[in-house]
């Protein structure tokens, strides 16, 4: 009687969603599957009793294993913990010697840029040149970090390389500066107190690090012509098509170096303009034979 009532509050209740047909009506299971949840004696299953350790013991009847497997990736995973903290103290002391470089390259910045001002060089050199023996330090402590860590310099390579892309500059602008001349890439070493067997100076590094230097170039011409030195467009001239002649002849990607390389030639066309302005005017000094030939790349 129960089953009966059950079945037709069901298919009649205005509520329901079902709709009785013939089919429906004469399913056999149908009534079956109403019969098993109206019968009181049978109750229906509850959270309460199903346990978790009622899982794991069927689990572990049909054969998975769960505690083992449990028990051998927490010891797999546990060795990454170990590394990933090793690493990441590694990489916190190294940025923070990258910062305190930045620091020195601002200080040393600021003491070139006295030279697009009229003072002898001697004397802008001095306190730019102080700022030398810091970065020297600086770079010492990096590569005694590295050698905790042997083999992964390009690992950790991304947290100073900006700053040393900038600390080449600054010493290839104090170089020519004092000498003329460019700052090879050894010499550049040595004055970072860099060992190239461990801990060496990267050549892109080294490039674009003179692709920001002749950056400098430009303004320091406008600066020395304004003061009265019209020797100097000349001689930064010559410097720069050397400069760009040789970086012709690197096959570059189409990177970072290509686009800072591409910047190069608008440096050296400005340099021109001052350059052949003051040649115009009457105000360089007289060339020779040899001047000339050197300057048309002859």
């Amino acid at each position: 009687m129960r089953a009966a009532a059950f079945r037709t509050a069901l298919l009649f209740s205005p509520h329901s969603s079902f709709r009785p047909t013939v089919r429906n009506l004469r399913l056999p299971h149908f009534s079956s599957h109403i019969r098993r949840f109206s019968d009181a004696s049978i109750p229906p299953p509850t959270m309460e009793s199903t346990s978790p350790s009622d899982i794991y013991v069927t689990a572990g009847a049909r054969g998975i294993g769960a505690g083992a497997v449990t028990s051998s990736m927490e010891s797999h995973f546990g060795e990454f913990i170990v590394e990933m903290e090793k690493s990441g103290n590694i990489r916190e002391r190294i940025r923070s010697l990258a910062s305190e470089i930045e620091a020195t390259n601002r200080v040393m910045h600021a003491g070139l840029l006295l030279a697009h001002q009229p003072l002898p060089i001697p004397e802008v050199l001095k306190k730019a040149e102080s700022q030398r023996g810091v970065l020297r330090d600086l770079y010492g402590r990096l590569a005694e970090i590295l050698h905790e860590c042997p083999g992964q310099y390009y690992r950790f390579h991304g947290d100073w390389r900006s700053e040393t892309q900038t600390a080449v500059s600054l010493l290839s602008f104090s170089h020519w500066l004092e000498t003329g001349s460019l700052l090879t890439h050894a010499e550049a070493e040595n004055k970072l107190g860099l060992d190239t067997s461990e801990f060496g100076l990267d050549i892109e590094d080294y490039l674009i690090g003179l692709c920001f230097m002749s950056n400098e170039l430009p303004r320091y011409v406008v600066n020395q012509v304004t003061n009265g030195d019209y020797d100097c467009p000349k001689n930064v001239l010559k410097f720069l098509t050397e400069l760009h002649s040789a970086f012709r002849m690197l096959n570059l990607r189409n990177d970072f170096l290509r686009k800072k390389f591409d910047g190069m030639k608008y440096d050296l066309r400005r340099v021109e303009e001052v350059y052949y302005d003051v040649k115009i005017r009457g105000l360089a000094p007289v060339e020779s034979a040899q001047d000339h030939i050197t300057l048309d790349g002859g």
